[in-house]
């Protein structure tokens, strides 16, 4: 019986190294994809001692616009078929809109965006070729509400989200399933990085989810097919809540909560 491959970006770190552990676990093989080759290095042999895997580590900076390509070309010279694609690279930029230069906001959507829908364009035809694939798109609980103080994050989310709901309706019935993974703020090494940058992003410790059960909860959902995960009580309330609030209201709860961070 064939052993199922999963490639993952955003591998070296965070969500996606807890989810590159979690499939490892659960016994496929690896394709491990993030900038840094050294951290995937670390990564590849630690999960190559610890699980029966065989990972292979394939360095990429997916905001490169033929950096898809690239990293296609190469697994297909190896012989090696994604069964199950995780899209967890993403960056994150705390800050009023106006204090942030161009390229950040540019920097955001060139990975969020445009890396993540070229990952799709590149390995969705494949599966559906085939009959069968899973794919886990990271998004936020960002995505179901203005974050001021995140403008250009949460809209990268909410891109994300409506784009995976999309795919999964068009997908009904080829063998191909999508989930959209809505974590609220989780504790990586990238909210670190976001609350370093801007000098202090002010976030109540209580929502603040564990990444190991993210992770299982992305793990789990993404394995049944289910189109939206949203991991913990907390985060479920806030979005139930975001779907059922005026328009004008969540403006302004957002906008509190965004200056808050801001503090």
């Amino acid at each position: 019986m064939k052993i199922e491959t999963v490639l993952i970006t955003g591998a070296s770190s965070g969500i996606g190294e807890v989810l590159a552990k979690k499939f490892g676990d659960g016994g496929y093989n690896l394709v491990l994809v993030a900038r840094s080759k050294d951290k995937l290095d670390v990564l590849a042999q630690q999960l190559s001692t610890e699980t029966n895997s065989k990972v292979w580590v394939e360095p990429a900076d997916l905001s490169s616009s033929d950096a898809t390509i690239k990293l296609s070309t190469n697994l297909n010279k190896q012989g090696i078929e994604i069964d199950i694609l995780v899209n967890c690279a993403g960056v994150l930029e705390h800050g009023n809109f106006i204090d942030l230069p161009a390229s950040s906001h540019q920097g955001i959507i060139d990975l969020n965006v445009s890396g993540l829908t070229n990952m799709l364009s590149q390995f969705i035809p494949p599966m559906v070729a085939r009959g069968k694939g899973r794919i886990l798109n990271v998004a936020s609980i960002a995505a179901f509400q203005p974050v001021p103080s995140l403008a250009s994050y949460a809209a990268t989310k909410a891109y994300v989200l409506s784009l995976s709901e999309s795919l999964a309706e068009e997908l009904k019935g080829t063998g191909v399933s999508i989930t959209a993974l809505c974590p609220g703020v989780t504790a990586t090494n990238m909210v670190e990085k976001a609350k370093q940058e801007s000098g202090g992003l002010n976030i109540p410790d209580f929502i603040v989810s564990d990444v190991e059960d993210v992770a299982a909860e992305g793990y789990r959902a993404c394995l049944k097919g289910e189109v939206i995960c949203v991991p913990g009580v907390v985060n479920q309330a806030a979005t139930l809540m975001g779907r059922a609030t005026p328009k004008w209201l969540l403006r302004r709860i957002s906008g509190a909560m965004g200056r808050y961070t801001l503090k």
